[in-house]
């Protein structure tokens, strides 16, 4: 008997934690963030608000959850950048893939909200750093570092600024609303960028 149970308790744990990530993404996306609360969060999901605070000690903690679920694939593994062996191709395939992602209005409203968090917790903001930027980072750096073996990228170059020199514009226009979000926008990043850091 005990061992029936145990599976399905599992189940149980993980159908609730989806359902509170989910829910918590779609208020994000539609309230203003302040107006959000782990109690709307947990009637949205079907929970109890204790069911919540078990697993997650605060509000941001439970909206840092919905935006990591989001950078992971079904066996909760990060996923890699594509490497065909073309370098631009694959550039242009995870910016304009990024661009499409900000312009999104609710994964928007999502990474605003954590980046206001992330703001004033400095507690989160190191988590952020250790389980998503962080491992994001190296996952692009191994596929410039394949770039550098091939001889399609500087083999001296320094990959941090690579990496700022392709993303910080685009973050910029995204955090300042400054201008469209386009597929013609990502690829003429990937362009400036491998002009700057050619063989």
């Amino acid at each position: 008997m005990s061992n029936e149970r145990g599976p399905d308790h599992s189940r149980r744990k993980e159908r609730s934690r989806q359902a509170i990530l989910a829910a918590t993404r779609a208020l994000v996306a539609e309230e203003e963030y302040e107006k959000v609360t782990v109690e709307a969060i947990a009637a949205r999901a079907g929970v109890g608000k204790q069911t919540i605070y078990r697993r997650w000690p605060s509000k941001s903690a439970v909206v840092f959850a919905a935006l990591l679920a989001l950078s992971e694939d079904a066996d909760g593994r990060s996923v890699a950048l594509p490497d065909t062996g073309d370098l631009e191709a694959d550039l242009k395939l995870v910016m304009r893939a990024t661009v499409e992602e900000f312009a999104d209005p609710a994964f928007d409203r999502l990474i605003r909200a954590l980046n206001t968090e992330i703001a004033n917790d400095a507690a989160l903001a190191a988590e952020y750093r250790e389980k998503l930027a962080q491992p994001l980072e190296e996952a692009k750096k191994a596929r410039l570092r394949s770039a550098q073996e091939a001889g399609q990228l500087d083999a001296d170059a320094d990959l941090d600024l690579v990496l700022e020199v392709l993303y910080a514009p685009l973050f910029q226009r995204w955090l300042h609303r400054s201008g469209p979000l386009t597929a013609a926008y990502a690829d003429s990043l990937v362009d400036a960028t491998l002009r700057a850091f050619g063989p």
